[in-house]
């Protein structure tokens, strides 16, 4: 191998190395999409599951809670 086989095997190795860089970021964000739609399928299921067997448990009735803020002025 002389000087020129290993500057263009450089050169195809920086250009592979910069196509990955580029790549990489959408290819995280497909799995990532397609993981959430994922979990979104799943809870929709599990909503329509809960919605034919009915309540299993007694319905409670929703507590309400007042929360303040006190600061002191000077």
């Amino acid at each position: 191998m002389d000087t020129a086989h290993i500057e263009g095997l450089i050169g195809m190795l920086t250009v592979l190395g910069i196509l990955v860089l580029m790549v990489l970021p959408a290819l995280i964000g497909i799995a990532r999409d397609r993981r959430i739609d994922r979990q979104i399928r799943e809870a929709e299921r599990g909503h329509r599951e809960a919605e034919v067997l009915g309540p299993t448990t007694p319905a409670r009735s929703r507590q309400r809670y007042l929360t303040t803020t006190v600061t002191h002025h000077s």
